[in-house]
Parts: structure tokens; C-alpha cells; sequence
């Protein structure tokens, strides 16, 4: 039977906690200070361990180091003095959740269903490791070089936790298949997985998305619709380009991770909600709370334990494994046995692959249809081989302006992609959103311009100065 420690110095609190906890199964030791709770912790290791912060005789958090097992205890805090500094603290020194007093019974019990799957769930996990490390690959990621290693790493551990984390990676990294690997490897696999691009949402949209609306809250709303934190109920919510979410959005994000309810947009009931949250940027997130596209307060709440996915080029063999798995699919798709000519492995090597695993499986589905049965070195992709002006490059003066270099580049890029605004997005590695932006701001100043130039023309003709 699942066993929990709860450590109060409130009799109350203890004795409220131990009778939710007995009703979800578990045998319950308690403590008043963390000189009882060290005794029960010598007595049996708990699998869940409920603490209050602050305790007469210290901090509660400090009991994570005592910990026989750390990762086979899920210590939830439960406080009723509730700060950002001390909410930070508590998960970066090995929390998975935090409850402000008094905390909502649905979410209690919530956490300790969850704390019942925990061992089994860590002792499987390790197991398909060892077995997935001599594949090189991890859930839904493929590679097997010294960074992918440390990065399955991390993803192990945190995996079966209920820990909030952020994927930071370029763009093509494969932060989404990352955030699935996570769920799936979770205790939450039975429940849905819902992925949300919070550039590609209209700002006015997002919120609806995420909590959902009533019937007749804005215009067009003719029937309640539920959102991401009610149907992903259970499960897991990814949202990337989160710096992209709009700022008063964000603070309604923070409020449903620290209370775990939220309401619809144009309701008045309070809706409760267990949902693990990862969010994932393709930004530094440090200078985006500096330039203010990210809450500091919501990044340090998102931020409980960030993982930072390697570019390709910093995956050596990776390259090779990448590109032969992508042809293999091709090949198993349409019946066909091509294969890589030494040289092309080689020259992949040779290219930087700034669009990271999306760009690489986007050049081997190229080359495939290109190729007969070979795929040569004249077809792949190198930065040092000489370059025809295909429509790809544009030349550029020493000493352009920086905006104008921006402006050709991004309209360039547009016109390659044939005008589909969310491609060139991607190849330029901005949101959908800041495309946009750019977009208009570039045919505000050329509508600015023509303005200026007929103006002219008319008073240049007005004054009957022209020469015939």
C-alpha cells in the first residue's frame, strides 16, 4: 500500500490531509516539525510527502535532501504563505507541485492518485533506457550522440513527475516531439496530449482556446465551447512560442497553474482542472523577459525545470542516423531501396543545417525524388559548394541598413516559399504572428512612400516647372 508523510505544524491541516489521503488508499505517518518528520522518514520512505514551507524548527523543503530515494518521492508543498521567491525554491530544490492553503480537496487528491503510479512508472521508464539507449533513440526522439544521451536523461527523470517544464531549443529541434515523449512516458498517457502554437492563434482567439466560453460571451459565440484546460483534463497541455502569448493572457496562465482553476471567458464559475503544463520557446527566455514578451513571474513558474534541446550541428553522427531513417521511411512508403552514395553522408557533414531536424528531413525527401537509385553528392547540401542564383540567394551591400536587410531577406524568403506565410515563418525562425507584424509594417512605409512620391508629382506639376 502507498504510504505519505504529511509534515504540518497546523493539527488541522495534518489531520484534514491524512483523511483525504486514507480515502485515496494510502497508510499516512504525520509530523509537527522537522525533527518528527526526520523520525518517520527513519521509520518508512514515504511515496508521497505532503509539507508545509515553514515549520518551527526550519523549512520544510529541507527534507528533500533527506530523502533516501529522491526520485521515488513525490514531495508536494503545501503553504499558506505563498510568494514567487519561495514557490521558485520549493520546485527548483525538488518539489513536483505547490498547494496554497487552503488547497482545493480535488487537486489533493489528485496529486496523491498520481504519487500511487509513481514507482511503478520511474522502474518502467528505466527499464525501455536501457533498452531504447542501444536503439539510440527515446520515446518519439532519434539519436544517440553524447548530447541526445544527456538529454533522455532529463527527460527520464521528469517525465513521471507532475513538474511543470520548459523545452528551449532553435527552431526544428523538435520541442513538440520532446513534449510528447513527456506525456507518454507520464502518468497522464491515458489522457489527452493537446499542442497549442500560441503564434499562430489570433491574440483575441487564444484565450477562448484555453479556457473555453460561454454562450454568448463575444460575438459569433453561439454555443458554450470548452477549452484546452477542460478537455486536456487529466493530461497534458503543450504550448509552444510562448513568448508569443499575449501579456494579459499570461497572467490568467499563472493564476490556473497556481490554483489550478480557471473560468470561461464570459463565465462566473470557477472551473478546477488537472493539467500538467510544458511550454516551449525558441528565445533565450531570459532577454525575453528583459524585451517584456515574457512575465518574469510566469517564466520563473514555467521554468521549474528547463531542458534545452541541442541544434543538429552539435549532434555529430546524429546527422548520418537522421538522414538514413528519413530515407528508410521514404523507401518503406513507396516500395524503393535508394541509398546514400559515401560522398552525400559526407558533404551533410559539411552543412550547418540551421533549420536543425525539420530542415534535414525536408532535404532527404528532395534528394529522393531527385535521385534514381543513388543519392550523390552533386544533390546534397553543402554551405562551401558553389552557389547558381536560383531564386535562393539575394546580394546584399556592405553597409545596408540592418531593417532593410531584414525586409529584403523576409520578403525574399516569402516569394520562395511561393507566399505561404506560416513556411517562411519557419525557415526564418520567427512566429507566424511576428511575420505578420513585419508584413504590415513594411507596407505601411511603402504606402507611406507612394503618398510622399504623389504629393510631390502634384506640386512639382502644379508649378509648371517640367521640362517638355
Amino acid at each position: 500500500m502507498a504510504h505519505a508523510l504529511i509534515v504540518d505544524d497546523d493539527a488541522d491541516v495534518v489531520d484534514w490531509l491524512a483523511e483525504v489521503a486514507k480515502m485515496e488508499g494510502f497508510t499516512v505517518a504525520r509530523a509537527h516539525s522537522l525533527r518528527e518528520a526526520r523520525i518517520e522518514l527513519g521509520r518508512q520512505r514515504p511515496d508521497v510527502l505532503l509539507t508545509d514551507l515553514r515549520l518551527p524548527d526550519g523549512e520544510g523543503i529541507e527534507l528533500v535532501k533527506e530523502l533516501e530515494k529522491p526520485d521515488a518521492t513525490e514531495v508536494i508543498v503545501v503553504t499558506g504563505h505563498a510568494t514567487v521567491d519561495s514557490a521558485v525554491a520549493a520546485l527548483r530544490a525538488g518539489a513536483s507541485d505547490y498547494l496554497v492553503k487552503p488547497a482545493d480537496v480535488e487537486r489533493v487528491q489528485a496529486v496523491l492518485r498520481h504519487a500511487k503510479k509513481t514507482s511503478a512508472l520511474q522502474h518502467e521508464i528505466g527499464a525501455l533506457r536501457e533498452e531504447l539507449r542501444k536503439l539510440g533513440r527515446f520515446g518519439r526522439i532519434l539519436g544517440s550522440s553524447p548530447r541526445m544521451q544527456q538529454l533522455y536523461d532529463q527527460l527520464s527523470r521528469v517525465a513521471p513527475t507532475s513538474a511543470t517544464v520548459l523545452l528551449i531549443g532553435e527552431s526544428g529541434t523538435g520541442k513538440e516531439l520532446a513534449a510528447q515523449t513527456l506525456h507518454e512516458l507520464s502518468r497522464r498517457r491515458d489522457a489527452p496530449f493537446l499542442p497549442l502554437n500560441c503564434g499562430a492563434v489570433a491574440p483575441q482567439l487564444i484565450e477562448s482556446e484555453l479556457f473555453g466560453h460561454e454562450r454568448g460571451s463575444f460575438t459569433g459565440a453561439d454555443r458554450q465551447h470548452k477549452g484546452f484546460f477542460e478537455r486536456a483534463n487529466g493530461g497534458t497541455i503543450f504550448l509552444d512560442e510562448i513568448t508569443e502569448m499575449p501579456a494579459e493572457l499570461q497572467v490568467k496562465l499563472l493564476r490556473v497553474l497556481e490554483t489550478g482553476t480557471f473560468m470561461r471567458v464570459g463565465g462566473t464559475q470557477l472551473i478546477s482542472t488537472d493539467v500538467r503544463v510544458i511550454a516551449a520557446t525558441n528565445r533565450d527566455p531570459e532577454k525575453a523577459v528583459a524585451e517584456g514578451k515574457l512575465r518574469e513571474d510566469l517564466y520563473h513558474r514555467l521554468n521549474v525545470f528547463p531542458i534545452r534541446l541541442p541544434p543538429l550541428r552539435e549532434r555529430g553522427s546524429d546527422i548520418e542516423q537522421l538522414a538514413q531513417y528519413f530515407l528508410d521511411e521514404l523507401n518503406r512508403q513507396e516500395g524503393t531501396n535508394k541509398t546514400f552514395s559515401r560522398e552525400a553522408l559526407v558533404r551533410l557533414y559539411q552543412h550547418n543545417w540551421p533549420g536543425n531536424v525539420r530542415e534535414l528531413r525536408n532535404y532527404v525527401q528532395r534528394a529522393y525524388i531527385m535521385a534514381d537509385d543513388v543519392i550523390e553528392c552533386d544533390v546534397a547540401v553543402t554551405e562551401s559548394a558553389p552557389k547558381q542564383d536560383d531564386g535562393t540567394t539575394i546580394v546584399i551591400r556592405v553597409g545596408t541598413p540592418l531593417e532593410e536587410v531584414e525586409r529584403r531577406v523576409t520578403m525574399a524568403t516569402l516569394a520562395y516559399c511561393g507566399h505561404v506565410k506560416r513556411k517562411a515563418a519557419e525557415i526564418l525562425g520567427v512566429s507566424l504572428k511576428t511575420l505578420y507584424n513585419r508584413l504590415e509594417a513594411y507596407n505601411g512605409k511603402e504606402a507611406s512612400a507612394v503618398g510622399k512620391e504623389s504629393g510631390g508629382a502634384r506640386a512639382h506639376s502644379n508649378g509648371g516647372t517640367e521640362a517638355r
